[in-house]
């Protein structure tokens, strides 16, 4: 039996990475900030998926909501507080949040659960294209997923051999907010090389290939078709 994590499973790319989990037979564990919000998302990938409770902007409460986990195959982190936050007006409560959740409450995340992984248990953290195109608003965005790039370097060596890497999409093309909309529309999607922006199933696979191949350790994959190529 495979036990698959995935923190934060009740938003949009990690519902679809549980999806993916529980629709090859894995055991899954989404988690959401409430009880109620976490086991909604669990009702609708079906079979094989339960909800938890966890909020990593109240990073002290982590190891009692994990405590009944046993074991852990894969440990997805998609959690986050991308609410815009500028210096004109900084809101430093706001601010704070937004890298405990992603920062402290990942690294946190990653303590409790370590000593439960099985010998070939791996992470994927996920950051975003902000880390290096900074837009309106992404103060906080812009650092955390910076920060993603140095945690998943100390994480690889505080937990070796378990492997830690993490994904930075960029605009995904069939989300809720972009498929409505014409692809000579949505930002960048004619700049990339590939003449469109990403989609849900190519993050998806990305998160597969970090998880499964040994090989690849502390890495940064950007996912955003090329985008960073162009001017």
């Amino acid at each position: 039996m495979t036990i698959s994590i995935v923190v934060g499973g009740s938003g949009f790319l990690g519902h679809a990475v549980a999806e993916h989990f529980a629709g090859r037979g894995d055991t899954v564990i989404v988690t959401g900030r409430d009880k109620a919000g976490a086991e909604a998302a669990a009702a609708r990938i079906g079979a094989g998926a339960r909800g938890l409770a966890v909020d990593l902007s109240e990073p002290e409460s982590i190891e009692a909501a994990f405590a009944g986990v046993e074991s852990v195959d894969n440990l997805v982190l998609t959690a986050s507080d991308p609410t815009p936050v500028t210096l004109d007006g900084f809101d430093t409560t706001q601010a704070i949040k937004a890298i405990t959740i992603k920062l402290v409450g990942y690294a946190e995340t990653v303590r409790v659960l370590s000593p439960r992984f099985t010998p070939a248990a791996a992470v994927v953290l996920f950051g975003g294209l902000a880390k290096e195109r900074p837009y309106p608003g992404s103060t906080m965005v812009t650092t955390f997923n910076g920060g993603i790039s140095g945690l998943i370097k100390t994480l690889a060596r505080e937990i070796a051999p378990h492997r830690v890497n993490a994904i930075h999409p960029g605009i995904v093309g069939d989300s809720p907010k972009w498929a409505p909309v014409p692809v000579e529309q949505q930002p960048g999607a004619l700049r990339t090389p590939i003449g469109r922006l990403v989609t849900r199933s190519e993050v998806v696979g990305a998160v597969d290939f970090l998880l499964t191949n040994g090989g690849v350790n502390a890495v940064d994959l950007t996912l955003d078709g090329g985008f960073l190529i162009t001017n």
